[in-house]
C-alpha cells in the first residue's frame, strides 16, 4: 500500500502527495486528480499502475481538501493556480520521482481536470516520456498542444458536453499541427466514464478498454 508524503517544490515550498511504489528501477508517473480532489479513487489508481510496475505519485493539488458536491469542486478548480500547479507541484512531482526514488522515465497522467493539467504538464514540463489524458483539455490560449513534447494518448467521451466532440477534433489537429502522431480513441460514452465511483456515468466496458490501451501505450513508451 502506498501512503501520504511530502515532497518539495522548485520554489522551496513543499506539496503533499499519495506515493505507490512500481518496485526497485521502475518508472516512474505524475498522476493528476479530477476536479473533485484526491479522493480514494484516485489512490486506488495509483495502487494499479503500482501493481503494473509504475512508482506512481499523485500530488494533492488542494492541500487536504476535497469537494462535497460538482458546485463545490467547480468552485474548488476555478480557484486552482493552474500556473502554479504545474510549475510547482507537478514539476516538483517529477523531481521528486527522478532525483529521488530514481525513475528514469517518467509518465503524467490524469482525468477531468487532471485530463487537462495532464495537457499542461506536456507543454510546461521537459523531459517526460509519456502523456496519457482522459477526457480533459485546457483552454489553448493558456497551454497549446502543438507544443507538447511526450508521445500522447488521449481518451474522450462522444457525450462529454465539457471536452466535446468538436474540442476533441481542435485538439487533435493542434496536435498534429506540432509534428505528432497521437494516439486519440472516442468512445461512446459519457465525461468520467472511467469513475467507478459514478454509477451514473461509469461505462464498464469503455473503462476497461481504455485502462488496456492505457498499460499497453504506457509500457512501450516507460518500459
Amino acid at each position: 500500500m502506498g501512503q501520504m508524503i511530502e515532497f518539495a517544490r522548485p520554489d522551496g515550498g513543499t506539496t503533499s502527495g499519495y506515493l505507490a511504489g512500481g518496485g526497485q528501477g521502475a518508472p516512474g508517473m505524475i498522476l493528476i486528480q479530477e476536479w473533485w480532489g484526491l479522493k480514494p479513487h484516485i489512490k486506488e489508481i495509483a495502487e494499479q499502475l503500482a501493481t503494473a510496475g509504475i512508482t506512481t505519485l499523485a500530488p494533492d493539488l488542494y492541500r487536504g481538501r476535497i469537494a462535497a458536491d460538482a458546485d463545490e469542486a467547480s468552485h474548488m478548480m476555478n480557484g486552482l493556480d493552474f500556473a502554479d500547479a504545474t510549475t510547482q507541484d507537478l514539476q516538483g512531482a517529477l523531481n521528486h520521482l527522478r532525483d529521488e526514488l530514481g525513475c528514469g522515465k517518467v509518465g503524467v497522467m490524469g482525468f477531468c481536470m487532471g485530463g487537462a493539467l495532464t495537457i499542461t504538464s506536456g507543454v510546461f514540463i521537459k523531459d517526460l516520456q509519456a502523456a496519457v489524458c482522459y477526457y480533459g483539455i485546457p483552454p489553448v490560449e493558456f497551454a497549446d498542444p502543438a507544443k507538447i513534447e511526450a508521445p500522447f494518448l488521449g481518451h474522450f467521451a462522444t457525450r462529454d458536453d465539457w471536452c466535446t466532440p468538436e474540442k476533441v477534433d481542435a485538439l487533435e489537429a493542434r496536435l498534429k499541427a506540432g509534428g505528432h502522431q497521437p494516439e486519440i480513441h472516442r468512445y461512446v460514452a459519457d465525461h468520467a466514464f472511467s469513475n467507478k465511483t459514478r454509477p451514473e456515468v461509469y461505462d464498464a466496458a469503455a473503462a476497461q478498454l481504455a485502462w488496456t490501451r492505457t498499460l499497453d501505450f504506457l509500457k512501450k513508451h516507460l518500459g
